[in-house]
C-alpha cells in the first residue's frame, strides 16, 4: 500500500509500505480521506514522534473510509461499513489499522473523502469546549485561529450549543468567511510597533465586545495569546490550551487567575490511552455526529488533494493561507 512517509529531512513523500493486518479488537480501513493537521507538520520536522503502537514514520491523525477486514472479537462493525475516526498515526495511507472503538459510523449520504477532514477537528473542539470547559448556552466562547480546521469546527459547534462566539484570525478575509458560519465578533489581533502581539490591546477589544469577558476560551495559538486569555476572561472563565503556534512560553499574571477563579486546562488527543480515545469518540458520536447528519454543522474543506501530492499539500498547510482543512484523497 502507499502511505505518506517522513523522510528524515523535514520532508514527506509517498512510499510503499506493507499492508497492515488487524489484531484482536482492531479493524483495517480502506482509507478514502485523511485530513492534514498542524501536528503533522511538527512530525515532518522530526519533533513529534508517534505514540507506541502507531507507525513511526507515517503521519495522519484522522481518517474516513470503509471497513475491509476485522480482527478477532470485533462484533460492533461489519466489513463494508463506512466509518471515520482518530488515529495515533498512519492515517495518510491507502490502508490503516485502528481499534474498532475509535471508529464512528459515517451518516448516510456524506462523502467519505470529505469526512476524512472531520474527526480530529471536531473531536478536539468537542473535547475542549464541552468535556473540559463545560460550555453553556448564552456564554461567550473565544476561539483563536478561528479560520483553522479546529477553529471552524469549534465555531460551528459553539453556535449549535447556543453560545456566542468571538474569534481571532490574522486576516480580515478569514474573519469574513467565518461570519458566514455564525461568528458574532471577529478581531484581527493588534500588534505593537515591533510586531509583537499587543496582549492588553487584544484583551481590551475582547472585553469591550463581550461586556463581561469571555466564559470559555479555546486557544489554538499559545504563546502570549494565553496572557491575553487571562486578561480577557470573565469570573469563573475556563481556558483550554490546544496549540502552540505562537510558542510554548508566556509571561502569565497569576493574580487575575486567582481573583477571577479561572480554570486553565491543557489538552491533546494523540498520546491518550486507548480507553480515553474511545471515550472521546463516544462523546463525538453522541453530540456531534447527529449534527453532521442533520447538516447543522459541516466540515470546512479548503481543498481535496490526491495522496500522490501529499508533499505539496504539507507545504500549503505550512504557508498558513488555508481556510478550514486540507484533505488527502487516498482512493
Amino acid at each position: 500500500m502507499r502511505a505518506v512517509t517522513t523522510t528524515g529531512e523535514h520532508g514527506v513523500e509517498v512510499r510503499e509500505h506493507p499492508t497492515p493486518e488487524p489484531g484482536p479488537g482492531e479493524v483495517r480501513i480502506r482509507v478514502h480521506g485523511a485530513g492534514l493537521n498542524r501536528a503533522d507538520l511538527i512530525q515532518r520536522m522530526g519533533l513529534y514522534p508517534a505514540p507506541p503502537g502507531s507507525p513511526p514514520d507515517s503521519p495522519g491523525l484522522e481518517f474516513a473510509g470503509i471497513v475491509e477486514a476485522l480482527g478477532d472479537g470485533v462484533v460492533a462493525l461489519a466489513v463494508g461499513t463506512a466509518v471515520f475516526g482518530i488515529a495515533g498515526g498512519g492515517g495518510q495511507a491507502e490502508q490503516l489499522v485502528v481499534p474498532a472503538e475509535h471508529c464512528a459510523r459515517i451518516p448516510a449520504g456524506l462523502d467519505p473523502v470529505t469526512m476524512g477532514g472531520v474527526p480530529e477537528a471536531f473531536v478536539t473542539a468537542h473535547d475542549a469546549m464541552v468535556t473540559r470547559a463545560r460550555v453553556r448556552a448564552g456564554e461567550w466562547v473565544l476561539v483563536h485561529a478561528v479560520g483553522s480546521g479546529v477553529g471552524t469546527a469549534a465555531l460551528q459547534l459553539a453556535k449549535a450549543l447556543g453560545a456566542r462566539v468571538i474569534g481571532t484570525a490574522r486576516t480580515a478575509d478569514k474573519l469574513a468567511r467565518c461570519r458566514a458560519l455564525g461568528l458574532d465578533v471577529g478581531i484581527v489581533p493588534p500588534r505593537t510597533p515591533d510586531g509583537a502581539l499587543d496582549v492588553f490591546g487584544l484583551a481590551e477589544q475582547i472585553r469591550a465586545a463581550t461586556g463581561t469577558g469571555v466564559d470559555v476560551t479555546l486557544d489554538l495559538v499559545g504563546g502570549d495569546y494565553v496572557a491575553a486569555d487571562v486578561a480577557a476572561a470573565a469570573p469563573g472563565g475556563r481556558i483550554v490550551l490546544i496549540g502552540t503556534l505562537a510558542g510554548g512560553r508566556t509571561d502569565l499574571q497569576i493574580l487575575p487567575v486567582m481573583q477571577r477563579r479561572l480554570e486553565l486546562h491543557g489538552t491533546v488527543l494523540r498520546p491518550r490511552t486507548r480507553a480515553e480515545k474511545a471515550a472521546a469518540t463516544d462523546a463525538f458520536v453522541a453530540d456531534v455526529v447527529p449534527l453532521l447528519a442533520a447538516g447543522t454543522i459541516v466540515p470546512v474543506i479548503e481543498d481535496r488533494i490526491p495522496l500522490a501530492d501529499a508533499s505539496a499539500a504539507y507545504d500549503r498547510l505550512a504557508a498558513d493561507a488555508t481556510f478550514g482543512k486540507l484533505v488527502l484523497d487516498c482512493t
